[in-house]
């Protein structure tokens, strides 16, 4: 059976600037083809039980030479494999889309191309430059500065001097003095405002504004950290006007966050929106007891208990989903009233129609086992789905204040996850480029641990979500700060305070 390609832009790096398209595709992929300059958010979409094929392709570091990627895109398909080819920015846009589909087309392999929004757009954008402007720019031109060791840039500078609209140069960073000189001697004014624009839409992006006379001076004195765009045009100046990105609270921030797979969307949407560039590392999952006799025979005798008590919203997506596929729904509860740990556990109850009654002000097992004890009368039954490795201090609580019925059920365990071994989150975090990680449990910070055996934890700012995760970061070395409350407003806000104090070489005094 023939297989089939897609070509797949995977855009400038911020995983939300990724089509829905090339998302779909890449999620039901068998094999990725992949480049360097696709952002390490795009990469963690990349589905664990695919093939991945690095394919190189940053400037002057080349993995794979293009007749081998285009060679290795026909042979997968002809095995009968879904391929992605993920590009950076758009496949067609000096990306040699045309190259790869030539030899897939010659040999009767179907294939799709899912455009990317192009770095030449997309990274002025979060820079504060609008590529056109009423008043400064009527048109935009793309221009590769790319060229070969030893050879000379085939631009035709008199005719791009001439233009009065927007340049943008994409693979031309090392080209810069020459493309400016060149500019100059064909007549473009010194004075041309000019622009260089790095790692746009994350958490390391600069720009350099000045004149096309001095920008080479500038960045020969700055340095420059691919990838990177420059441009010139009137439109440059606006940059330091329309600085949007670089005000967001969490601008400039690289956080890492542990959550399970299925519960880190939130969080990282929320932090992704105030300008952090998020890196998931997904350090747990957790998955249902096989075969769990005990939740069987609980399911069936429900309506016997006057207390359901939920202590993660994990417990609950799990217990409903097994409730479900017994044959039953809500109306097996009965009458028992129900408990949850935090908001989060009440919010997946409330998603499901139910009323959660019991809630501490602080989001814990301890003071929930407290609120139970002092609102359960004698005799109750209390049923308490949960971890496998559950916190005790739920049940001693109840039990200093009450004599109750308690069953503890685990019904589900956490596992540990393999690290995305696409992404060294150990190196980053060694080299500084992760200034902070988001811990949502004890599980995580362990979860966590498994996953970057062997680094120095001391080099990790933690942002906890209790006293618990909290005294799990300490016990490793790693210096904290923790959540208000137990809740995801909270811990939100303590990473934006986090932010707000870290300096990335003055740090210490600021963290316990």
């Amino acid at each position: 059976m023939m297989g089939k390609v897609w070509l797949v832009g995977a855009g400038p790096g911020d995983p939300g600037l990724f089509t829905i398209k090339g998302r779909e595709v890449l999620e039901q992929a068998q094999v990725v083809v992949y480049d360097r300059l696709v952002g390490e958010g795009v990469l963690n979409l990349i589905p664990r039980q695919a093939e991945t094929i690095d394919a190189g392709k940053r400037a002057g570091n080349h993995t794979m030479p293009q007749e081998k990627i285009n060679q290795v895109l026909l042979e997968k398909a002809l095995e009968g494999k879904r391929v992605v080819r993920l590009k950076g920015g758009d496949p067609f846009l000096f990306g040699r889309g045309g190259e790869e589909l030539a030899l897939l087309a010659e040999q009767g392999v179907p294939y799709e191309v899912v455009p990317g929004v192009t770095s030449a757009f997309a990274v002025p954008a979060y820079c504060g430059i609008p590529v056109t402007h009423r008043e400064f720019a009527s048109s935009v031109h793309v221009i590769t500065g790319h060229k070969k060791a030893g050879e000379q840039l085939q631009l035709d500078f008199k005719s791009l001097a001439r233009l009065s609209g927007t340049l943008v140069f994409l693979m031309g960073v090392s080209a810069i003095p020459e493309i400016c000189q060149g500019l100059l001697e064909a007549g473009m004014e010194p004075q041309m405002p000019a622009a260089l624009l790095q790692q746009g839409t994350g958490a390391a992006q600069k720009k350099i504004i000045t004149d096309l006379e001095h920008l080479p001076a500038k960045v020969k004195e700055q340095g420059v950290h691919l990838p990177a765009i420059f441009m010139t045009g009137r439109v440059c100046v606006l940059g330091n006007e329309f600085d949007w990105y670089e005000q967001l609270p969490l601008s400039g921030r690289k956080i890492l966050v542990t959550r399970p797979i299925e519960r880190s969307g939130t969080l990282s949407r929320r932090l992704r929106g105030l300008g952090a560039e998020v890196l998931e590392l997904p350090a747990i999952r957790t998955e249902l007891i096989e075969n769990n006799q005990r939740l069987t025979e609980e399911l069936e005798r429900l309506a016997a208990y006057h207390y359901l008590v939920f202590t993660s919203p994990a417990g609950v997506d799990l217990f409903f989903r097994e409730l479900k596929r017994q044959g039953k729904d809500i109306r097996a509860l009965g009458t028992a009233r129900l408990a949850a740990i935090g908001r989060g556990t009440r919010k997946e109850l409330e998603e499901r129609g139910l009323i959660c009654t019991i809630m501490p002000e602080i989001y814990d097992g301890k003071h929930l086992g407290i609120l139970l004890g002092e609102t359960c009368q004698t005799g109750e039954r209390l049923l308490i789905p949960r971890a496998e490795q559950g916190n005790p201090q739920l049940i001693e609580e109840i039990e200093k204040r009450v004599s109750v019925e308690i069953t503890d059920l685990p019904i589900y365990r956490t596992v540990y996850e393999n690290p995305n071994e696409l992404i060294d989150e150990k190196k980053q975090i060694e080299n500084g480029q992760i200034h902070m990680a988001v811990f949502t449990s004890a599980s995580t910070v362990r979860g966590f641990a498994a996953a970057v055996q062997g680094l120095d934890y001391s080099l990790v700012h933690a942002v906890c979500i209790g006293a618990q995760t909290e005294a799990a970061a300490k016990k490793l070395g790693m210096r904290t700060k923790t959540a208000k409350k137990a809740d995801l407003d909270s811990l939100v806000e303590a990473c934006v305070n986090a932010a707000e104090n870290l300096n990335i070489q003055e740090a210490d005094h600021l963290w316990n």
